[in-house]
C-alpha cells in the first residue's frame, strides 16, 4: 500500500486540493490519498474556521465518486492543535510496512524546519513537495537544516498553476458574489444551504 496524507483545514475544500490530490495519485502511484481536516492548524492559529463538521462534509462531498479518496476524521476527534508528527504516528500503527507520502505544497518547504519534530516527520513519511506553477522550492536551505540526507525523503511533484484559494473563496461568500467553478458544484451548494463565510471577516491568509 502506498498511502497519501493531505492535511489542511480545507475551509472549504476546493478544485486546487483536488488537482493537487490527483496529481501526486498518478505521479507517484498511490492506492489512496486520506484527506486529513485539521481540529486547529497549529500554523494557522488566531483565526475562526467552519465547524468540524461542515469541513468534513464539504470533504465527503468533494471526494464523492473518487475510489483512490478517503477523509479522515482522526485529528478532529483528536482536538487541539493538529501536529503532522501526531497524525502519522498514530497512522503508522499496525501499517509498518506501508508508504507514506507527506503531501505539501512547496510554499511550505521554507517553514518545514519549524514544525514539530520535522526530522521524525521524514522518518515516518516520504515529503512530496507539489510545485503549483510557482518558483521551485528552496531545497538547498531545506538541507543546511535538517541535513543532505533528508532529501533522500523528498520527492517533487508539478501539477498545473490553479489560482483558486480558500481565502478568496470566503471572501466572495461574504460579498455575495458567484463561487461557480471555484470547486465541485455540491460542496458550492452545501456552503451556500448553512450561510457559512456570510457573517465573518475572511482572514487575510495565504491557505490554498
Amino acid at each position: 500500500m502506498r498511502l497519501g496524507i493531505f492535511g489542511g483545514t480545507f475551509d472549504p475544500i476546493h478544485w486546487g486540493h483536488l488537482i493537487l490530490a490527483e496529481t501526486c495519485r498518478e505521479e507517484l502511484g498511490l492506492d489512496e490519498v486520506w484527506f486529513m481536516p485539521a481540529a486547529l492548524n497549529p500554523h494557522k492559529q488566531g483565526r475562526s474556521i467552519s465547524s468540524a463538521k461542515d469541513r468534513l462534509e464539504m470533504v465527503r462531498f468533494a471526494i464523492a465518486g473518487n475510489p483512490h479518496f478517503r477523509v479522515s476524521n482522526l485529528e478532529i476527534k483528536r482536538q487541539g492543535p493538529s501536529y503532522t508528527v501526531d497524525t502519522l504516528r498514530t497512522i503508522r500503527e499496525g501499517r509498518l510496512d506501508e508508504d507514506f507520502f507527506l503531501m505539501i505544497g512547496q510554499d511550505s518547504v521554507a517553514d518545514f524546519p519549524r514544525w514539530k519534530e520535522p526530522d521524525e516527520i521524514l522518518r515516518l513519511a516520504t515529503l512530496a513537495v507539489v510545485n503549483r506553477g510557482r518558483e521551485r522550492p528552496d531545497l538547498d536551505a531545506f538541507a543546511k537544516q535538517l541535513g543532505e540526507e533528508a532529501l533522500d525523503r523528498v520527492v517533487e511533484v508539478e501539477m498545473p498553476a490553479i489560482d483558486i484559494s480558500a481565502t478568496d473563496i470566503r471572501r466572495r461568500a461574504q460579498e455575495g458574489r458567484s463561487l461557480r467553478y471555484r470547486m465541485p458544484r455540491s460542496v458550492e451548494l452545501y456552503l451556500l444551504q448553512n450561510q457559512l463565510y456570510t457573517s465573518e471577516n475572511p482572514a487575510e491568509d495565504s491557505e490554498g
